[in-house]
């Protein structure tokens, strides 16, 4: 490797002749089959969500939505798949960094590698992302997400989302897009709540479950700095190949078993990335599908019929709990659902009466259920009701959780969690598919900034083809295991701060003003994006 230039002040530079030689050709021009690709996958992506949204309500038995219905589902989906189109050339750009700077895969090449895997990772998630930050929304709007303040809501936060992730890519910073987005949930619920002039939990932020994502965004990036650093330092002391530890010779591709390791570690981060990342915007355009067309959308049509004993069979040991925890405490049944609202809202399931209640609102779901044979049959007049009583009752299982409060029936009440969520927690295939499309269509468009800082402007010496393996290893590692608990994670952070730990463990050091920019970032996004949603909230309600 070159020497290097040691500037006044202590920073050290790649010579002129090093940078030249070693740095990755990014100036090419989309060929002809990238841009039919992106063609294809485009329209694919269009006439998969018309003729589903058309089937579906086919399939639901819903009359002909207006034009003027339909073309403001079609601008609140656009909105939503805008949204994970930007997410995908602004965090998954962190992905290709490692394999174009080694010279592993040209840059073309390696972007549509790394959108196929991330639209395969889209595909195959689980979803518990994608509920994990919809439960951050004020319950209320949830509950009521097709009035105009529910529509307020989802459209605030997504603008808001853009615009930031926007402006920061321009910027070529990498900043993340699950902090913008959580900023701006928050911001939508600060707002209703200061609308609303309430103290009410159900208006504003659930700060418990925030304060959980809170700790995966704020520890994730420190995981990636220290483990890809001690990764590093353990590679060098068990795998001895010195290529290993050294930038690229020449502009030809790394022996194959570096470049496969550097390949594999790329599809990981991507898959990673796809499954984690891709699964925020799925939370989203489920409500927005649940707002505009409840009776297609806001009960789980695809369970079986054969669901439904064991759906009864959990609804009735659910109720015989909360029937022993009420002690004897009778209440009005047309009351009883919003006795159960009001103990969310303040936070208090733990007493005799509100369990009493919930074992009114248990009965008479498992009535409404057995009384039509099952929850894909429940009729359009109904739907409304029956995904509201689930969606409390899963809710106040969730606070008696987060409370210790389930004590010895906590296996009975969790499987009781698991029927409703069943019922309302889920996602259409289409959906997944065309969240995957967008965010792969979003990997082949504007990658290049954010390469070039993760590539050339964090550390002061060339990327290795350790540091490279070592960074994606333990981001992919981290990510996955996110996903598996249901927490939003950062990409960007993760890989970058990665990269940060492996600099650092080869004494190259860091390019400080690079660092104070991400760093920057990171402090003012959660603000920026609050405030940016909580006044296009504001100005959206005034409007309806």
């Amino acid at each position: 490797m070159s020497d290097l230039v040691i500037q006044p002040g202590g920073d050290a530079t790649p010579t002129q002749t090093e940078q030249q030689y070693h740095r990755p050709r990014l100036d090419l021009k989309a060929s002809f089959a990238s841009k039919a690709l992106f063609v294809l996958l485009l329209g694919a992506g269009i006439l998969l969500v018309l003729y589903s949204l058309v089937h579906d309500l086919d399939a639901a038995h819903v009359p002909p939505l207006a034009v003027s219905a339909f073309i403001f589902l079609g601008v609140a989906l656009l909105i939503a798949l805008g949204f994970e189109f930007v997410n995908g050339f602004h965090d998954t750009a962190n992905a290709v960094a490692t394999v174009i700077y080694t010279h592993s895969l040209p840059a073309q090449a390696a972007v549509v590698w790394s959108g196929f895997w991330n639209l395969i990772g889209v595909i195959t998630s689980s979803g518990a992302v994608a509920f994990s930050i919809t439960s951050l929304l004020p319950v209320e709007l949830i509950l009521h997400v097709g009035s105009n303040a529910g529509y307020a809501m989802i459209f605030a936060l997504l603008i808001a989302a853009i615009i930031w992730n926007l402006g920061t890519w321009l910027l070529g910073i990498p900043a993340s897009s699950s902090h913008t987005l959580i900023g701006s949930i928050i911001g939508v619920g600060v707002a209703n709540q200061l609308m609303r002039q309430s103290v009410s939990g159900t208006a504003g932020v659930d700060w418990g479950q925030a304060m959980s994502v809170f700790k995966a965004l704020l520890f994730s990036p420190l995981v990636g700095f220290v483990c890809a650093l001690l990764l590093l330092f353990v590679m060098k002391a068990v795998i001895r190949r010195k290529a290993l530890y050294q930038a690229p010779a020449t502009d030809a591709p790394p022996p194959l078993w570096i470049r496969s390791l550097l390949i594999l570690t790329c599809t990981g981060v991507s898959f990673a990335h796809g499954s984690n990342d891709g699964q925020k915007g799925m939370g989203l355009i489920m409500l927005i599908l649940i707002g505009a067309v409840p009776t297609a959308y806001a009960l789980n049509r695809a369970l079986p019929d054969g669901a439904t004993p064991a759906f009864l069979q959990s609804m009735e040991k659910g109720a015989q709990v909360f029937d022993r925890r009420a002690e004897g405490a009778a209440v009005d049944p047309e009351h009883a659902a919003s006795i159960v609202e009001t103990a969310i809202r303040t936070r208090h399931v733990n007493n005799p009466l509100v369990y009493a209640a919930m074992a009114q609102v248990t009965r008479t779901l498992a009535g409404q259920v057995k009384d039509v044979g099952a929850i894909a049959k429940v009729p359009a007049a109904a739907v409304d009701n029956v995904r509201n009583s689930m969606y409390l009752m899963s809710e106040a299982v969730r606070l008696m959780k987060d409370t210790h409060a389930l004590g010895s029936d906590a296996a009975t009440l969790s499987a009781f969690r698991a029927s409703l969520d069943k019922g309302t927690k889920f996602i259409p295939l289409w959906v997944k598919i065309s969240v995957a499309i967008a965010l792969g269509l979003g990997t082949l468009v504007g990658w290049k900034r954010i390469v070039i800082t993760v590539g050339e402007k964090i550390g002061k010496a060339h990327l290795t083809y350790g540091q490279g393996a070592a960074a994606e290893l333990v981001a992919a590692a981290t990510i996955m295991a996110a996903d598996r608990w249901g927490l939003p994670v950062s990409t960007t952070h993760v890989l970058s701060s990665g990269v940060a730990g492996t600099m650092v463990a080869n004494g190259a050091g860091l390019q400080w003003s690079t660092v104070r920019s991400i760093l920057l970032a990171w402090l003012l996004t959660l603000p920026a994006a609050i405030l940016l949603s909580g006044t296009l909230f504001y100005i959206f309600r005034s409007l309806t």
